[in-house]
C-alpha cells in the first residue's frame, strides 16, 4: 500500500465517528445545499482540520527523509483520495447569502 493511502486509511480509522457523521451530512448536503450550508461549514471545518493535520504528518515525514521535492505530488494524491470519498469537500466555507425575493415597488400617482 502506498504511503498516502496508508495515512488516509489511518486518518479515517482514527476519526471514524467524525467521518461517519460528516459522510451522512455530506450526502444530505448534496441534495439540499441551501438549507444545510451553515451546518456543512461548521462541521466541515472540524473535518478539514483533521485532514490538514494528517496531510502535514504525511508530508513532514517525506521532508525529513530528504524527499521534500516530492511532497507536493504526495499532497495532491492524498487530497485526491479525500475527494473520492467527499467530492464536495471544497464547498466548505462558502458563504451563502439569501437574496430577497424580487419585488416591484408601487408608484402612487395620486400624489403627483
Amino acid at each position: 500500500m502506498t504511503k498516502y493511502k496508508e495515512y488516509f486509511d489511518r486518518m479515517i480509522n482514527d476519526n471514524k465517528e467524525i467521518f461517519d457523521n460528516f459522510l451522512q451530512l455530506h450526502q444530505s448536503y448534496s441534495i439540499n445545499q441551501e438549507d444545510l450550508q451553515e451546518r456543512f461549514n461548521q462541521e466541515g471545518g472540524e473535518v478539514l482540520k483533521i485532514i490538514k493535520e494528517w496531510e502535514n504528518k504525511l508530508c513532514s515525514q517525506s521532508e525529513k527523509a530528504g524527499y521534500g521535492s516530492f511532497t507536493s505530488n504526495l499532497s495532491e494524491k492524498f487530497w485526491a483520495e479525500v475527494r473520492k470519498m467527499l467530492p464536495l469537500i471544497d464547498y466548505i466555507g462558502i458563504i451563502a447569502k439569501k437574496e430577497p425575493q424580487f419585488s416591484i415597488k408601487k408608484i402612487n400617482l395620486s400624489k403627483v
